[in-house]
């Protein structure tokens, strides 16, 4: 047994003790080391659920790939509301590749590029380290959900791209491995090829976003074939190509739909995890609404939010 498996085992056996004496479920571990900085994770797991192994729903914070916390405050209704429901959720670390960076633009994006490639390889890190622990930590590793906020979900989109488009990166992964959803609030993909053409089926998704979101364009930002493709441009592709997804389109709204879903929309995060992922239904869903009584917050756009 190798020393890292027997820290975890330790660590799960601490968790149960703490979970038995009425103690938060919530556990921290060291999934890797990089450029002398440790990355971490918080497991959160409700002692009240017998099943096992159990279904995993990992999660990338948001924060323009220059700040933000895995353990953030505004995450807590989200990881509390899944783990009181079965599943072992993970907040993950990742480096932040655009701190200290100008406002990236269609000309200057190989920092933004490198941000996104810097956190896709620290989640397959973790998804790594959370495959080869999952029988210390409970986890099925065929049932493992990427989910991310912002930033947090460009990164859940474009690994899952990536790794249906077999690219290099994602040699790192198992070749039998395949995440089994995604969930995205107000994200978008990097694409040097324009729409993102899938190689392979991608996992179905859940994808949220404002109509007027001006940090991560709700439809697309392009120069030729190179630009952020958003929610609306990758769902137009998932229904060409007749891939499985759920998008929820919020008129009007700003980039706040990065946020906001995970406190007021569960019940329909919940639903699509049993009917997508768990149900592996076909469905191609379009849902648009207006929210007459909440008030569109003013969307940053990139000049002002880096500098």
């Amino acid at each position: 047994m190798t020393h890292k498996r027997l820290t975890v085992i330790i660590a799960v056996l601490l968790m149960s003790v703490s979970l038995q004496a009425g103690l938060p479920g919530k556990q921290t571990f060291v999934y890797a080391e990089k450029e002398g900085e440790e990355l971490k994770l918080d497991l959160y797991r409700s002692d009240r659920i017998t099943q096992l192994p159990r279904p995993c729903l990992v999660f990338v914070f948001g924060g323009g790939f220059k700040d933000g916390e895995r353990d953030a405050e505004l995450y807590n209704t989200y990881f509390n509301h899944f783990a009181d429901r079965g599943f072992v959720v993970v907040s993950i670390d990742y480096r932040l590749g655009m701190k200290g960076q100008k406002a990236p633009g269609i000309i200057g994006f190989k920092p933004l590029l490198n941000a996104i490639h810097l956190a896709v390889e620290d989640l397959y890190s973790a998804t790594i380290y959370l495959l080869e622990n999952a029988e210390a930590l409970h986890i099925d590793p065929s049932q493992i959900i990427i989910s991310g906020s912002s930033a947090g979900a460009i990164t859940v989109l474009q690994a899952d791209y990536m790794e249906r488009d077999n690219h290099r990166l994602a040699d790192m992964l198992p070749d039998d491995f395949r995440y089994a959803g995604v969930i995205s609030f107000a994200g978008g993909i990097f694409s040097r090829e324009g729409v993102p053409s899938y190689t392979q089926r991608p996992a179905p998704t859940l994808f949220f976003h404002g109509s007027a979101d001006r940090l991560v364009p709700y439809n697309k930002t392009r120069l030729f074939h190179l630009g952020m493709f958003g929610t609306k441009s990758l769902t137009a592709k998932f229904r060409e190509e007749r891939y499985p997804y759920l998008f929820y389109s919020m008129e009007d709204m700003g980039h706040e739909v990065s946020e906001y879903p995970m406190n007021e929309y569960l019940p329909e995060i919940e639903q699509f995890i049993n009917d997508f992922v768990f149900d592996r239904r076909q469905w191609m869903i379009d849902v648009s609404y207006k929210d007459m009584l909440r008030k569109p917050e003013n969307s940053d756009t990139p000049g002002n939010y880096y500098n």
